[in-house]
């Protein structure tokens, strides 16, 4: 039974309510405490420059303040020793000829022993600086200008000071200057990509596609269960591989011998003989559909990925499973092989990316910063970095500790496939059928393709699943939903002129998660 309340009472808590919710000013910045800032920039002070506020300042600082008697406006006592004459530097040397030209020999200078290791470390010379060099320095002297340009004594050095900590204040006050958000630099001018070509022949979605060494053909995989084999140059179908009794996700053509590896949702992963065409091994071992695959580049070694949640490092010869990469918590995407370490990338649908240790079958590194799927990942031909894609963002890595590089944000899709070439076009390939083309370097997106699905296919049906540079990097291939594969050229009438880059050094704000 609902409680009846009065008139009154409703009235009284709907202004309650009214008032609470305008009474706070949450969006509003505190205003700044005077005595706090105070207490926050001495102990910046402090913590930066407690090894130095001992010390001298500089005679060209002092004529510009009008004397060594100017405050300190954070309370610290000034070096009052030289007050009333000009600012002396005290010189220390362990020889007994004098440390630098023009300087006398003094006691102090002619004492000759092995110097402490506090002493070694606090040891400088004060030679006459140039004009121009105490004008560079006139504004405010960091904590290394003043020890390059003051000469200190074993006594007046703190003990345990060490060289790094008076160089990592060597920056004119560091801690204290803002710092300038970082921008854009200038990206590299590409020509855009145009259609030339599509090719059909599959009865189904066409999964995966690899182009082989010699650049005359290339292989797709299909939900049609068949292999086909098409040339490069024409586009003709050469030949069909029949043998997958599920839909082939993955293909490779090996550089080291007349092989080709394909994996598919059956579960198997199969290796073809091309001089007979036939399948001569198959590596049993995934407990589900086997998502993608790649040789090692150096050593005949083949790794595969599935939705067992494990990759698997198989022996090309023996047939045998020598690793399964376990770790994941959901289905593996993409695996990349490459010859230096980390040898094997994985990317899941656990949102995560992890780099393995080929030789002890372990992950060396689990990068987390991705929310949702992995499903493509890419290695960069020329640099030691890779990117990886994902509904959230791409983001690029260094190599080998997964270091976090930038996003590059703008592409809202599922991200199937990625593709780079080493002139630094990054393409990402989407569920929705759209392509995105980008400066590898920048990260500025330089195209955006979205191409008309075959006639007679839906709308939806357009999808990208993989793409593929071939080897010269001058054409590009897509598979896609429509049962068709696109092939892009650069477009040779371009130039810079006619396609400018509409490029603005805009402030970049960098997620690092």
């Amino acid at each position: 039974e609902v409680q009846k309340h009065s008139v009154h009472t409703l009235v009284f808590r709907s202004l309650k309510r009214t008032h609470d919710m305008f009474v706070a000013d949450n969006a509003k910045p505190i205003p700044l405490d005077e005595e706090s800032h105070k207490v926050k920039m001495a102990v910046k002070l402090r913590t930066e420059y407690g090894s130095v506020l001992h010390m001298p300042t500089l005679k060209e600082n002092l004529r510009e303040k009008g004397g060594p008697n100017t405050g300190d406006p954070y309370g610290h006592k000034q070096f009052s020793g030289n007050q009333g004459q000009e600012v002396e530097y005290l010189i220390t040397g362990t020889h007994p000829y004098p440390p630098g030209p023009g300087v006398a020999l003094t006691a102090d200078t002619k004492v000759q022993r092995m110097p402490s290791e506090s002493a070694a470390q606090s040891l400088a010379v004060a030679l006459p600086a140039s004009q121009s060099r105490l004008d560079a320095n006139r504004t405010a002297a960091g904590v290394g200008e003043i020890y390059r340009h003051a000469g200190i004594s074993e006594r007046s050095q703190p003990p345990g000071m060490s060289v790094a900590m008076v160089e990592a204040g060597g920056n004119k006050n560091s801690a204290l200057m803002a710092k300038k958000a970082p921008t854009m630099p200038k990206p590299q001018w590409h020509p855009p990509w145009k259609l030339y070509r599509v090719i059909s022949g599959h009865l189904g979605w066409v999964r995966c596609i690899a182009v082989e060494p010699g650049n005359q053909w290339f292989v797709t995989g299909s939900a049609d269960r068949t292999i086909k084999i098409w040339d490069l140059a024409s586009g003709k179908l050469k030949l069909s591989l029949t043998g997958h009794i599920s839909t082939v996700r993955g293909v490779i053509v090996s550089a080291r011998s007349p092989y080709l590896f394909s994996c598919g949702e059956d579960k198997q992963v199969k290796c073809w003989d091309l001089e007979y065409n036939k399948v001569i091994r198959h590596y049993h071992g995934h407990l589900s559909a086997v998502y993608g695959l790649d040789l090692h580049p150096t050593i005949d070694v083949l790794a595969t990925c599935s939705r067992d949640s494990t990759a698997r490092i198989w022996d090309v010869r023996t047939k045998a499973s020598v690793h399964t990469l376990s770790g994941h918590t959901n289905a593996v995407a993409t695996v990349k092989c490459q010859a230096a370490e980390p040898q094997i990338i994985t990317g899941s649908h656990d949102t995560t990316i992890r780099l393995w240790d080929l030789v002890a079958g372990k992950t060396r590194v689990t990068l987390t910063n991705h929310k949702k799927s992995v499903r493509a990942v890419v290695l960069h031909p020329r640099q030691y970095t890779f990117a990886s894609g994902s509904p959230d963002n791409i983001k690029q890595w260094k190599f080998p500790d997964g270091n976090f590089i930038q996003n590059l944000s703008g592409h809202n899709a599922i991200i199937n496939t990625l593709a780079v070439n080493s002139d630094g076009v990054l393409v990402s390939g989407a569920d929705n059928g759209t392509m995105h083309l980008w400066d590898w370097r920048t990260g500025y997106n330089f195209q955006r393709v979205h191409a008309a699905v075959q006639p007679g296919s839906l709308d939806s049906e357009s999808g990208i699943f993989a793409c593929v540079f071939d080897q010269s990097e001058s054409r590009l291939l897509t598979a896609e939903a429509d049962k068709t594969i696109k092939v892009y050229k650069e477009d040779d009438t371009a130039t810079e002129e006619t396609h400018p880059v509409s490029w603005k050094p805009e402030i970049i704000k960098r997620k690092r998660f």
